[in-house]
């Protein structure tokens, strides 16, 4: 067969995504946080952008300049009137201190603001950090010391040993022995347990610390924590011949015990979620409000579009680089502004779709999906699930994630899983602890209050909410 080549010419439709939709996107699925970095980025980078004042900082500024206009016009060799001088009294001196703070101890003329206190916090202390401070404070031999280090930056923040003897052996050029003496020392530091190789190994080292060893809380731990586990505490009272008054007293003493012995000893700050957007409620109405606080209010720069207006101020290359860049600045804005609509629109089905939850609380939550507010806002389903991707919603019931308001229906369509979820919960909160509820009997209340659900769904639903099965969450008095 014969190979050639001929021109043609074919009409076809073709979706293409330009560099400008791809960010479009890009910026309609950002959460707060990472918006905020984006946009302060792009300030770096395009000269044509500049950050907007705010109404505050121009207001400081123009009292600022106020004052220097009313000290330009009153000369340094202006004669004060004595009768003023003589009138000036005490208490209107201390008056004047108390005004701008300086009698509290924080006046400073050249800020707006005093401090916050938070920049004043001090770092907490690691796990690994504590542990190194009691390895200095000891009077080991120093290849001992150098051995155990290498130990403790292989213990992770629970507190277990995470590496073995042999990689250990291998990381600090030392034999197996030297090895399990560092590991040894390393386990009498605090907190007790740290330095266990696994859950059991943790449990033992704190009951040696109290005097436990050789006991029934001891073998319990050693060899029928998984009976334990499964609240088999029958088959435990014949395997030992004891009571199970003496059985629910040893189990007490292991439930007492840390079984992530590091947690407490963490450097990091709690990371708090920043709602995306607010719902407030004013009378019957429900307003939607975008939560822009930590954004930068993006401008174009007066003074390059100015430049770029002048003929002959610059040539070729730059003149191509500043068109360039106000292009990217202004898709930049409309993008910005396009995102800012779609999420209020978003919000705005939603509260419309669940309104008696907003009235009313979360039983009251309906089920919804994305075809539901994609056909009602003529958008496509993925552009409702990128507008909804990591982002909160805050109102009067609390904080919620945007995909809270998206559940399956059960019941015929006439509730939502979500709200089967949050009666679950609550049945197994009343319950009587000594009585668990088994999930047949969930199912019989659930039909009860009118809602028909299967017992394998209780299962499901009850295993998605970690909670324990019946027998787990049983619970034995002495």
């Amino acid at each position: 067969m014969a190979l050639d080549s001929r021109l043609e010419i074919r009409l076809l439709q073709k979706l293409i995504l330009t560099p400008q939709l791809q960010q479009a996107i890009k910026l309609l699925q950002m959460p707060q946080l990472e918006l905020s970095q984006s946009l302060t980025q792009e300030l770096m980078e395009n000269p044509f952008l500049e950050e907007a004042e705010e109404p505050l900082t121009e207001a400081i500024e123009a009292l600022q300049q106020e004052a220097a206009q009313q000290e330009e016009e009153l000369p340094d060799d202006t004669e004060v009137p004595l009768e003023k001088l003589m009138s000036f009294g005490v208490d209107d001196y201390f008056e004047e201190r108390g005004l701008d703070g300086r009698d509290l101890g924080y006046f400073n003329p050249g800020t707006v603001a005093p401090p916050s206190f938070e920049n004043y916090t001090s770092k907490g202390m690691d796990l690994q950090e504590h542990l190194l401070w009691q390895l200095r404070l000891g009077r080991s031999p120093q290849r001992l010391r150098r051995i155990a280090e290498v130990v403790i930056g292989n213990i992770d923040d629970n507190g277990y040993l995470r590496a073995s003897v042999e990689e250990l052996s291998a990381m600090a050029e030392c034999s197996p022995k030297e090895v399990q003496e560092a590991v040894a020392l390393v386990q009498s530091f605090e907190p007790t347990g740290v330095g266990a190789r696994s859950l059991k190994e943790c449990l033992l080292l704190q009951l040696e610390a109290l005097g436990l060893r050789n006991t029934l809380v001891e073998t319990l731990v050693m060899y029928h924590l998984e009976d334990l586990q499964k609240k088999r505490y029958q088959q435990l009272v014949k395997r030992f011949g004891i009571k199970l008054e003496e059985l629910l007293a040893a189990v007490k003493v292991i439930e007492s015990l840390e079984p992530k012995p590091g947690r407490n000893y963490t450097s990091s700050s709690p990371a708090y979620i920043v709602p995306d957007v607010y719902v407030i409620r004013a009378g019957d109405e429900l307003h939607i409000m975008l939560n822009d606080e930590g954004l930068p209010r993006l401008r174009l720069n007066s003074y390059y579009k100015k430049l770029l207006t002048q003929k002959n101020s610059l040539d070729k290359e730059e003149k191509r680089f500043l068109e360039d860049k106000l292009r990217s600045a202004i898709w930049l804005m409309k993008s910005l502004e396009q995102r800012n609509r779609t999420i209020y629109r978003v919000t705005e089905s939603i509260v419309k779709f669940q309104r008696e939850f907003f009235d009313k609380g979360t039983n009251y939550l309906k089920p919804l999906n994305l075809r539901d507010v994609a056909q009602e806002l003529g958008m496509h389903e993925s552009t409702i699930s990128r507008a909804t991707a990591n982002k909160y919603l805050a109102c009067c019931h609390g904080l919620f994630s945007f995909r809270f308001f998206f559940s399956s229906a059960v019941n015929d369509g006439q509730v939502s899983s979500t709200s089967v979820k949050e009666l679950i919960k609550k049945i197994v909160s009343e319950e009587d602890p000594r009585k668990p509820l088994s999930d047949q009997q969930i199912v019989r209340i659930c039909q009860a209050r009118g809602i028909k659900i299967a017992r394998r769904t209780v299962a499901k639903y009850r295993q998605e909410l970690n909670i324990a099965s019946q027998s787990q969450r049983k619970r034995y008095e002495l």
